[in-house]
């Protein structure tokens, strides 16, 4: 790159850190993290272990924000400076276009937070697979993305437990529901509701035939107890049953495992993570209420679409990706229009070219 070219591209990342800055609100973050910081200095700041935790969860996310941020922002001003210099110096016009081809992918990458500005973003998320129609080759299926988003939810640093499961009848699982804590778990996550198709040679069909498998994708927050959701007790159906997953001396041998049916909207939640029937329900209503919320909002969207007329689709056909092994292979969104012929490292979890082209287009 010219000398010219460089002072350009300089002074353009310096507005484009500057703007992140204040559309990531870091001023505000850095102020939250001291206050959080001063409260943790109490000696009774972990008596109350439940709000402790929701300031721990409150501080490792305002850091994960502001110091990738920070870091960012001294390289750019360190590239301008370089900028500056290049005009005098050839060797250091080789050195700033170097520099600008790392720090370029480092800027979108911070710059892909500002796609994550939605109120519940930033929280933990539930993430659903359910089995289509068609057995146990969709109930293979489901086990398949369970694998692969569990390994995706470890490459991002997050922690996932299985909140409730149900296994085939021969073989996979017909639905699986986990907990995904991190930092913007669901901010993340959301781009992958919908339905996925897999394409590929049955191992379960002696013919070797290729089959067709669907399973769904539903992800919903986590949200606190101060969100106003009104949930009336008549409205609600309770069933206990036997946990069927792996667990310690009670878990299998109890019906501790709940299962709530919101009558009104046909929801069901389950849980049977705990020991304690308890603390399972107190799981599945938070569930519950995750899942209300997210109705209410959903509906508030359909009804402004209408206004504007805009048309809405939400249906067991509407696919969002394919996965096809066979006779090629190739993961392609059909949202985006992203896709990749190495099917093995998407199955392995390697998902993130398809997660980010769906948070930027969403703002288009």
């Amino acid at each position: 790159m010219t000398p010219d070219e460089l002072a350009i591209i300089g002074k353009e990342a310096l507005a484009r850190i500057k703007h992140l800055g204040v559309f990531l609100k870091i001023e505000e973050k850095v102020q939250q993290t001291k206050e959080i910081e001063e409260k943790m200095l109490a000696p009774n700041f972990w008596d109350k272990r439940e709000e402790a935790q929701q300031l721990m969860g409150a501080l490792s996310i305002c850091k994960n924000v502001c110091n990738p941020y920070n870091r960012l922002s001294r390289q750019v001003e360190d590239f301008a400076v370089q900028c500056e210099f290049a005009k005098e110096d050839p060797e250091m016009c080789e050195e700033a276009s170097a520099a600008w081809k790392k720090l370029s992918v480092e800027l979108e990458q911070v710059e892909l937070l500002s796609f994550l500005s939605g109120k519940f973003d930033g929280n933990n998320a539930y993430f659903s697979i359910h089995a289509g129609a068609g057995g146990t080759e969709s109930c293979d299926w489901a086990s398949m993305l369970m694998r692969m988003y569990r390994r995706w939810f470890e490459r991002r640093g997050w922690k996932d437990e299985i909140i409730d499961i149900q296994q085939g009848d021969e073989a996979g699982i017909k639905s699986v529901t986990l907990r995904v804590e991190g930092e913007f778990a669901y901010g993340y996550s959301r781009a992958e509701n919908g339905v996925h198709r897999l394409v590929r040679i049955s191992p379960f069909d002696s013919n070797a035939r290729r089959h067709t498998s669907f399973a769904s994708v539903d992800v919903f927050p986590e949200i606190s107890d101060d969100v106003d959701v009104e949930i009336d007790e008549k409205d609600l159906r309770v069933d206990t049953y036997r946990s069927s997953g792996a667990g310690g001396q009670h878990v299998n041998t109890t019906d501790s495992a709940i299962r709530i049916t919101h009558i009104p909207t046909n929801i069901i939640v389950a849980c049977q993570a705990e020991r304690s029937q308890h603390k399972n329900r107190a799981t599945a209503m938070k569930m519950l209420k995750a899942r209300l919320y997210e109705r209410q909002e959903e509906e508030r969207r359909k009804e402004a679409d209408q206004i504007r007329g805009i048309k809405t689709e939400n249906s067991w056909g509407n696919q969002i990706r394919s996965y096809v092994l066979h006779p090629y292979q190739m993961v392609k969104d059909l949202r985006t229009d992203v896709e990749t012929g190495n099917t093995a490292a998407v199955l392995d979890g390697d998902l993130d070219r398809f997660v980010e082209a769906w948070l930027k287009s969403t703002t288009k």
